[in-house]
Order: C-alpha cells, then sequence, then structure tokens
C-alpha cells in the first residue's frame, strides 16, 4: 500500500481539436486549468471543417469545439460524438476588417461592391464556417453576386485576418474576435447581431476519445464562469 500511495497518479493529456478563431481564448483557459489539476491539455486548431474531417478519418481526438453546430452535426450523425456531451458554449459577431493604416471608407457592406476593393479575403465560404456565415450574410443583403469575384478564399479565419495585415488584400471578413486581437487592422464596418447570421460554437466530447473521463472534466471547465470570464474578455457572447 504504501508503494501503491509513493508512486504518483499518471496524468491524462486531453487533445483538443477547437476552431481557429479560439486559438488565444482557449489557450489561456488551458493555462489557468494546467495551474489546478494534473492533466495537460493540447490542442490542434484549425477550421472545423479541416477538424471535423480529421475525426472522422480517426484523429485522435478526445473534445471537438466547433465554429459551427453544421460540422458538429455530421459527426453527431455519423456516432462519434459520445452521447449527452454536446453543448453549445459561445456566440460571435462579424466584422469587416481594413488594414489599421487603410484610408477606405467603409460604412456598410454595400461599400465592399465598389471598385477600389479589389479583393475581399474570407474564409472558405464552401466549407469553413466563417466564410459560411459571410457568404450567408451577403447572400441575404443580396451583395453576393456582386462581391463573389473578388472573394480570396482561405484555409481558416484567422488566413483571411493574416491576408488583410499583409496587405494583399484591401478588406476581410472575420469574426469580432478575431479583430480584436490584432494591431494590424481596424474594424471598418460591424455586422449588426440583427442581421447576421446566428453563429453558435458546439462543443463535445469524442465517442473514441481514449481520455473520456479527463475530457468530460475539462469540458465542465470550459462551461464554468471562470471559463466564460475568459471567453468574454476576448469578446466572445456566452450562450446559456
Amino acid at each position: 500500500m504504501l508503494l501503491a500511495l509513493a508512486i504518483p497518479l499518471r496524468a491524462a493529456e486531453v487533445t483538443v481539436f477547437a476552431a481557429a478563431s479560439l486559438t488565444d481564448s482557449l489557450q489561456v483557459i488551458a493555462t489557468n486549468y494546467e495551474k489546478l489539476f494534473a492533466d495537460r491539455i493540447v490542442f490542434n486548431f484549425e477550421a472545423s471543417s479541416t477538424l471535423a474531417r480529421q475525426i472522422e478519418e480517426g484523429a485522435p481526438a478526445d473534445i471537438f469545439f466547433s465554429a459551427d453546430e453544421a460540422k458538429m452535426d455530421v459527426l453527431e450523425k455519423r456516432g462519434l460524438v459520445a452521447p449527452n456531451s454536446r453543448k453549445s458554449r459561445l456566440s460571435n459577431s462579424l466584422v469587416i476588417v481594413v488594414a489599421s493604416d487603410s484610408t477606405l471608407n467603409i460604412t456598410s457592406a454595400k461599400d465592399l461592391a465598389n471598385p477600389d476593393i479589389k479583393h475581399l479575403a474570407l474564409a472558405d465560404p464552401k466549407a469553413v464556417p466563417a466564410g459560411i456565415y459571410s457568404k450567408a450574410y451577403l447572400e441575404k443583403q443580396k451583395l453576393w453576386t456582386a462581391i463573389e469575384g473578388k472573394v480570396i478564399p482561405t484555409e481558416n479565419v484567422r488566413a483571411a485576418l493574416a491576408a488583410v495585415e499583409s496587405g494583399n488584400v484591401e478588406a476581410g471578413m472575420v469574426y469580432k474576435t478575431d479583430a480584436a486581437i490584432s494591431k494590424k487592422v481596424k474594424v471598418a464596418y460591424e455586422i449588426p447581431m440583427s442581421e447576421g447570421p446566428m453563429i453558435s460554437y458546439p462543443l463535445a466530447v469524442v465517442k473514441e476519445s481514449k481520455n473520456g473521463a479527463a475530457a468530460r472534466k475539462f469540458v465542465g471547465y470550459l462551461e464554468s464562469p471562470t471559463a466564460a470570464k475568459v471567453f468574454q474578455a476576448y469578446g466572445f457572447i456566452i450562450l446559456k
């Protein structure tokens, strides 16, 4: 018995597949969590579409934190989500950003059709949630046809932000939370919540998780008021 007590319990390594837009907030939350518990949190940040595909192909994920419900729906329908573990945790909003030194005057989404905006960076509107949300909004505003030819699709929302930061495009559409972390861009126009699509970030334990108990424990922490304060500090909206 004394020998058993002398051997420390082995900490679990929890692998979280999370949308790129969650990078900064989740890294802070994980650092705080690891100060309290022995488990180690490891992240794979990418577009939710890429992450969902990786999980379908058998990638060793314990938790999936998606930027939209559709990608989680696909995994759940295929029996890849642990029962009763799915929760919709966060929301966000869309903004149009330009380089911090840009002189472009954008007072509405209609200005994206102006000739002085030749390139518009979007996360891939065919697959990536941020791009899908952006396209849905532009279609609702009857602007997509006029703007489609200008669109430069990127692999995820952070890549769209980087394209604007580098000056390779005149403007981009990203989440408000992404714009907030960059000193190289400024928000030219914020899409009103009443006009934009309903953005929802669900999370769930992956059914084939090798560390199910530890994964559920971390999910519980992500749902805590302590984690909520971090998400809110980065501009996310907490869903009840």
